[in-house]
């Protein structure tokens, strides 16, 4: 099992989730109203009068042979959408209950 930890512009929602629908990831916790800045060439998604944007990001807990399939698909979105910004992260899952 992989967590992925998934952060984007508030306005992929919909598009992140028909991602994770048609690979049938049932199960994440999602955060909404996320600050955060890119690492890369980002501008800022703070929620303020100068930098309106902001974030949401979903922790999903996967089989190991979904997680290529999965960020195959998060990275088609991004570079369609690549000023709205979205990174993903992927951690080993050691145990759970």
């Amino acid at each position: 099992m992989k967590s992925v930890f998934i952060v984007y512009n508030q306005a992929l929602t919909e598009r992140v989730d028909a991602i994770l629908d048609s690979l049938s990831v049932r199960g994440f916790t999602r955060w909404q109203d996320v600050q955060g800045r890119g690492s890369v060439k980002g501008e800022p998604h703070f929620g303020s009068h100068t930098w309106p944007a902001m974030n949401s990001a979903i922790l999903a807990v996967v089989d190991d042979r979904l997680v290529d399939k999965l960020l195959e698909k998060l990275k088609a979105l991004n570079s369609k959408a690549e000023m709205q910004g979205l990174r993903a992260f992927v951690w080993n899952i050691e145990a759970s209950i």
